[in-house]
This record gives structure tokens, C-alpha cells and sequence, in this order.
């Protein structure tokens, strides 16, 4: 009998799909990719027409040594690592370091890891596709580029220790030109009118708003404008001059793509993008559901496409017909979007098999993975099914040739929301005022005034970053996770409360940034970059032509930067504690495992300790600060400061507020 040997990324895909082949089938891992460029130098070869100099990652001989051994066994070899070109690099990195044909037809690539998915891929083996691959291999080089020539004139400039992106560096400036929206803001006051009348004696009474003089509309800038309305519309006569009655459809949203998946995860879960794209992994690769063993459970999570497979619908409508009933199953085509180039040879983000619903699987996800399944298998399910239907009024009300206005609305068919509702759509249910006709006379209860002022452009969320990055065309769906976390990680960017403020630290780098390499941090310019990686994928742009014309500008801006910039001082965060060995008080500095306390007198004085952050709450037990601490695993936990003496703990955040 014939020996294969199927090669993926990680040790669960690989268990899950072993599952779905017979016993002359051995399916192994290379734990992601097996070559790369060398991190200890730029790793391309200028001088050969900018060649990458890709050598084995350490670590991975052992592997590597295995891999070999079973590919000597096996009467045939597949690579079937993920359907993008990341996977495709990987394929190919793979073929090139276990001596395969890299012109065989040993390329298989699945959507979802399915049982019909995975052997018919094997059915339709491919060949390797070198624009995949070549657009990857562009994309490394002009990162690596970017990163290893900027980055130590950071290093030089700022500390040691920073680094520069192609794409990170445009986020970060995005999060400081925000900020500085925000500080040359300046808010202009304006004032509201609402005018709340008896409906005969119903408890809700009809609030309207101020609109203007002659149905003009007016902005009341002061508040002795606002009292000469008023003053106007003493014993005056309020009459119902317009009454609009009609309807309203709500249309299903579109499957998820992996940006509306991560802004969606963020606003409703809490997630930040690399926490929903870590349990998107681990859903698309197989999780032990109880009765049916390892399954995956969505399709691929990379992807910007909405497109549903003919299957997929054919079942989803199914199950909703049966479950809600025929008036339910959407009718329409909702795989169009329009705009910008969508990698369509992905679906959208959906359950591999839409009658494992959320709560059947319950038990077999943790938490997290339930609560994510759970936002997806909605969104797919109610993106087939037939708008939500409104019944709408529009009032506008007239006195002393003043005008209000009020609009309302009442749910008539509930469509897709019987099944996914998002945070405002319970606001969408009032009443329509039917007892109400045009020429009534309202009985006004109260006229109000309010001061208000213009608020800034908030700051930038996680998912409001990555809904920007996508609109402008600047990364990629693989890309808005890992440079949100560089950015955070890297000190530029803190985030309080889901918004991101610009550090010290962050707007320093960005400035030498934005002085000296303009069109890295040029939105048009790195969107651009972005479509000509699209063009490689599509055969029509040589990758090393990007390359050659953006190295030497690259180089001679470096150059100009190391002679022209000045060095710049960042002051490390001084806090209440003192030394005990010096008295100076300690600052807060930051390591590999994070920030801890130093003594700013080193190298005289090399005292140092570890950081608690206090979360303004005091110890039950002793009165003294509960601080945040972690295990040896790194899970946070709450404590008190003063342990060992004191042994509160708490997984919980603790709270002032009694309970």
C-alpha cells in the first residue's frame, strides 16, 4: 500500500486532519515556517539584485531531521499549509529544505479543515504558485528592509531597543496625528431645545427637538439665544403641521471578514485583535467536540472576502427554515462588495457546519472560544436571512413659525435580529404615535434647555484602528493584530480603557519618523505599496522591481537622517518609592518580562525592584494596596503588597464598591 506524508503548520491542524485520512496517511507539523532571513544582519544581498539569504531558524534541526526522514518513506509528499501567501512561502521554504520537486503537483490547499474539504484537495493537487510566493517574499524583504536600516538609527537617536515598520510606523502616526487633533481642538458651545408634551395621559410622553425658524435649520450658539426662543414660544400654540408615516428595511450584515470580525470582537466581547485572532486560530484548526472528535469549526481566518460557498448557503438556509420558518431565508445575493481588490479565493469567516450551534458545543470550548464561535455562527446565520422591517413616523411640529421635529419607529418583522443584535438595536423600538393626526394641538408638559459643547475625534480603539487601516488599504488581514501588539508592545502606544494614546516615547519616534522618512509614514504611499504586493499576486508586476526602486531611496534617506537628526533624551517615569540604598526615588524601567523599578543612579547605584501597579483598591485584610501581580505562568491575579504577611489573593479584580 502506498505511503503519503500531508505536512501543516501547527500539531492540532495536523491532529484534526489525520482524522479525516486512512492509515496510509502520516500528517506532521513544522510548527510554522522552517527558513527565514537571518535576524543577526539585513539578510539580502544587495549587491545580487537585493537575493534574500534565507538560512534554517534554529531549533528547528531536530524537526527538520524528522520531516526528511519521512519524506525517504513516503511514496508521496503534500504540503498543505494555509491557503494564503504566507502558506504558500511556507510550502515553498519547506520544498526547498526537504529536497522536494518544487514543480510538483504536491500543493494542496482547504478553506475549512472538513473531511470533504481536505480530501478533495488532495484530489485537485496544485503546483507551488510562485506569484504567491513571490508577493510574499516581497512583502519580508521591504519589512526587513525597513526594520533593520531604520531601526538603529533609532537606536542611535532615542535608546536602544526601538524599531521601525512599514506598516506599524503608519499606524503609530495615525494614533499621534489623532492626538493632535485632539489637542489644537477647541470646543464651541451650542445649546438644545426640547419641548415634551401630554399624550393623553400616556405614561411616554413626545419629546421633539428644536430644529430652527421656518423650517430652516439653526444651530443655537448662545444661551441668551436660546431664552429669546423660548421667550418667543411662551403661550404659544404647538400643532402637528406634518405627519410622514412609512416603512423601513434593515438589512442583514455580511458575514465576517477578519477586520470585522476583530472590530466586531473588540466592541462586544472585549477582545483585543490578537486575543480574537488566537481563538480564531484555534477554532479553524480543530477543537475535541464530545460525541463527533477533533473538528474545525470555522473556515480560514484570514481573509477579506464575504463570499459564501454555494454549499454553505444551500445549508444555512436550510437550518433556518426549519428552526424559524420560510419567511426568514433571505431571497437576495449577499456575496457582492464593492471597493477595493478582495483576496476571493477565501470565503468569509463561517462555521464549517452550521447546525453545530452554539449552545450543542457549549461544553466542549472554553469560554472565550464559545463566546467567539458564538458572534460568528450568528453573523453567518443571519446574514441569510430577510431584513428586519420598521414602521416609521416622521412628526414635525410648528409654533410661533418655530419647528420641532421627532421621528419613531416600531418593529414590524424582526428578520435577521431574531438571531444577531448588536448593542443600539434595542433603541430602534418605540411607539408610532398612531392615535396622533396633522393639525392636532399638543398639550406641552416642558420646554427645556440644554448647554452642550463640540466634542474632538475620539481617540483611536483597537477596533477603530484596524477599520481606518482597512479603509485606507494599508495592511492586510494577516498584518492589524501583530501591529497593534508591536506598537503596544514596544511602548509607543498604551491602551486605558480601550482607547490608545500615543506615549512620549511613541510620538518621539514618530516625529523622526515623519522628518526624516516621509513616505514610510505616507498613508498614499504605503496603501500604494500594499496594491503593487496585489499586482505581484497576480502576475502582472515583477517583485524585485519593488525592490529595486524603493532600496535606494530608502538608503540615501538613512543616511540623511543619521547626519541631520539630533539626539533625543527620554526621561524615564519617576515614581513615589525610594531607594533604600541611595534615597533618590525610583524610576520605571522595562525588560524582557516588563517594567520594574531602577534606581536612576546606576550605574553608582544598582538597586532594583520589582513594579506593582496599584489598582486604587485596598486589602480586606489589612487596609493596604492591592496590587497586580503574576504567576509563574504569567497569569494576573490580585494581591496585596504586602505579602508574604498578608496572604489576600483575588482572580478577580477587586472593587471599592460593596458588593
Amino acid at each position: 500500500m502506498a505511503k503519503y506524508l500531508v505536512i501543516v503548520e501547527s500539531p492540532a491542524k495536523a491532529k484534526t486532519i489525520k482524522k479525516f485520512l486512512g492509515s496510509n496517511y502520516e500528517v506532521l507539523a513544522s510548527n510554522g515556517h522552517v527558513r527565514d532571513l537571518p535576524k543577526s544582519q539585513l539578510g539580502i544581498d544587495i549587491a545580487n539584485d537585493y537575493e534574500p539569504k534565507y538560512i534554517t531558524i534554529r531549533g528547528k534541526g531536530d524537526l527538520l531531521a524528522k520531516l526528511k526522514k519521512e519524506v525517504k518513506k513516503a511514496d508521496k509528499v503534500y504540503l498543505a499549509t494555509d491557503p494564503d501567501r504566507e502558506g504558500e512561502a511556507i510550502s515553498w521554504h519547506l520544498s526547498n529544505t526537504l529536497n522536494l520537486d518544487v514543480n510538483s503537483e504536491n500543493r494542496i490547499v482547504f478553506n475549512e479543515i472538513t473531511k470533504n474539504a481536505v480530501k478533495s484537495s488532495i484530489k485537485n493537487a496544485r503546483k507551488l504558485d510562485f506569484n504567491l510566493i513571490n508577493a510574499q517574499q516581497a512583502r519580508r524583504v521591504l519589512d526587513r528592509m525597513v526594520g533593520y536600516t531604520i531601526s538603529p538609527l533609532l537606536w542611535s537617536k532615542v535608546k536602544r531597543g526601538l524599531s521601525a515598520g512599514r506598516v506599524q510606523s503608519v499606524a503609530l502616526r495615525l494614533i499621534c496625528d489623532r492626538e493632535e487633533e485632539i489637542n489644537a481642538f477647541v470646543p464651541e458651545e451650542y445649546w438644545n431645545i426640547e419641548a415634551e408634551f401630554d399624550l393623553n395621559g400616556k405614561k411616554t410622553p413626545l419629546t421633539a427637538k428644536y430644529t430652527g425658524k421656518n423650517k430652516n435649520k439653526e444651530t443655537i450658539s448662545s444661551e441668551a439665544e436660546a431664552d429669546r426662543i423660548l421667550k418667543e414660544l411662551e403661550n404659544g400654540e404647538f400643532v402637528i403641521r406634518e405627519i410622514k408615516r412609512g416603512e423601513r428595511i434593515r438589512k442583514a450584515p455580511l458575514p465576517f471578514t477578519t477586520s470585522t470580525l476583530q472590530q466586531e470582537a473588540a466592541k462586544t466581547l472585549n477582545f483585543s485583535t490578537s486575543k480574537t485572532m488566537q481563538l480564531a486560530q484555534q477554532l479553524y484548526e480543530g477543537i475535541s467536540i464530545k460525541g463527533h472528535g477533533s473538528a474545525g469549526l470555522i473556515t480560514y481566518l484570514r481573509t477579506d472576502s464575504v463570499r459564501i460557498s454555494d454549499e454553505a448557503d444551500a445549508a444555512v438556509k436550510e437550518y433556518i427554515e426549519k428552526e424559524y420558518g420560510g419567511d426568514y431565508v433571505s431571497r437576495e445575493v449577499t456575496n457582492e462588495r464593492t471597493g477595493k481588490k478582495i483576496q476571493d479565493a477565501h470565503e468569509a469567516i463561517r462555521p464549517t457546519n452550521v447546525w453545530f450551534t452554539p449552545a450543542e458545543i457549549k461544553d466542549s470550548l472554553s469560554k472565550d472560544q464559545f463566546r467567539l464561535y458564538q458572534l460568528i455562527w450568528k453573523r453567518f446565520v443571519a446574514s441569510r436571512m430577510q431584513p428586519a422591517r420598521y414602521e416609521t413616523t416622521s412628526i414635525r411640529i410648528e409654533c410661533s413659525g418655530h419647528w420641532f421635529s421627532t421621528a419613531a419607529s416600531k418593529l414590524l418583522f424582526e428578520g435577521f435580529l431574531s438571531v444577531y443584535q448588536q448593542e443600539d438595536d434595542t433603541d430602534e423600538i418605540k411607539g408610532t404615535y398612531e392615535s396622533l393626526s396633522e393639525g392636532d394641538v399638543l398639550s406641552l408638559k416642558e420646554l427645556k434647555k440644554s448647554q452642550h459643547f463640540t466634542q474632538p475625534p475620539p481617540r483611536y480603539t483597537e477596533a477603530s484602528l484596524v477599520k481606518t487601516l482597512e479603509e485606507l488599504g494599508i495592511g492586510r488581514p494577516s498584518t492589524y493584530a501583530p501591529v497593534i501588539s508591536t506598537i503596544i508592545s514596544r511602548r509607543y502606544v498604551v491602551k486605558e480603557n480601550k482607547n490608545l494614546y500615543a506615549t512620549e516615547l511613541g510620538e518621539a519616534v514618530n516625529d523622526i519618523m515623519v522628518k526624516a522618512f516621509p513616505s514610510i509614514v505616507d498613508v498614499n504611499f504605503t496603501a500604494n505599496m500594499e496594491a503593487l504586493l496585489d499586482c505581484v499576486e497576480d502576475g502582472t508586476v515583477d517583485w524585485k522591481t519593488i525592490i529595486r526602486n524603493f532600496y535606494p531611496d530608502l538608503e540615501e534617506a538613512v543616511n540623511k537622517a543619521d547626519e541631520t537628526l539630533g539626539k533625543i533624551k527620554i526621561a524615564d517615569e519617576v515614581t513615589d518609592e525610594v531607594c533604600e540604598l541611595c534615597g533618590r526615588n525610583m524610576v520605571i524601567k522595562y525588560g524582557p518580562h516588563g517594567k520594574f523599578l531602577g534606581c536612576p543612579g546606576f550605574p553608582e547605584c544598582k538597586n532594583t525592584k520589582p513594579y506593582l501597579e496599584k489598582i486604587g483598591v485596598k486589602c480586606p485584610q489589612c487596609g493596604s494596596d492591592i496590587v497586580i501581580r503574576k504567576t509563574k505562568k504569567g497569569r494576573r491575579y490580585y494581591g496585596c503588597i504586602n505579602n508574604p504577611e498578608c496572604s489576600y489573593m483575588s482572580w478577580q479584580k477587586p472593587s471599592n464598591v460593596p458588593t
